[in-house]
């Protein structure tokens, strides 16, 4: 085959192929069309879904932050009021954490504690945060509630594995002491030092526990 037959050959070849991306664009050209269109505006929206997350993330964090400079000031009450304002899913819940801290810090340990509650109940609320928040609350409660109100509160705490263990069991022991119920406190001050994993901290409040626990334990 000669140069010339096959440069006629490729030339209706691509006519022929032109006349068929002719007649499918004819047929489906719009849809085509519409899809480019469709996926245009889907970028467009999430890019937009996007940056309104973060604008909303970076708004909240400047009043969560503004407003732990005006608790380190010591306007309590302006920083509670700022923190009330966070209006954000991640940002809102360690602003929830934060008033209540304030509030106890402040001696308002009955807000404190509603509010810790509060946010422990709350069923959007993320469950290690509020485990922490039962915590808390509970050690505001020593002095006011008895053992067997905070075992009610956070019995679940106490069994080998749990994260927060060692501070509800150092919980029901100091409840336990203020009601003189000294062998309870020395069981659980006990079981607090003797866990391996309880932090050297922990483990130092509770031998002092435990040597002011003895004496009394002796006299019974």
């Amino acid at each position: 085959m000669s140069n010339t037959d096959e440069s006629i050959f490729r030339e209706v070849d691509e006519e022929v192929r032109q006349d068929e991306y002719k007649k499918i664009w004819d047929r489906y050209g719009r849809y085509f069309t519409t899809a480019g269109v469709l996926l245009i505006v889907a970028v467009a929206a999430f890019q937009g879904w996007r940056y309104y997350q973060v604008k909303q993330a970076e708004d909240a964090g400047a009043v969560y932050f503004a407003a732990l400079k005006k608790a380190a000031d010591g306007k309590t009450d302006d920083a509670l009021s700022a923190l009330a304002a966070v209006n954000h899913a991640g940002f809102g819940q360690l602003a929830a954490l934060q008033s209540a801290a304030l509030l106890a810090k402040k001696g308002d340990t009955e807000k404190a504690v509603a509010a810790y509650d509060a946010f422990a109940a709350k069923a959007d609320s993320d469950p290690a945060l509020a485990d922490m928040a039962r915590i808390k609350a509970g050690y505001l409660l020593v002095d006011s509630s008895t053992p067997d109100q905070l075992l009610t509160r956070l019995g679940k705490f106490d069994k080998d594995g749990a994260v927060w263990r060692q501070e509800a069991r150092e919980i029901f022991g100091l409840s336990a002491w203020r009601v003189k119920d000294y062998t309870m406190a020395d069981r659980y001050m006990q079981a607090v030092y003797n866990d391996a994993e309880a932090t050297p901290s922990m483990k130092q409040r509770a031998q002092i526990m435990i040597q002011l626990i003895a004496p009394n334990l002796v006299k019974k």
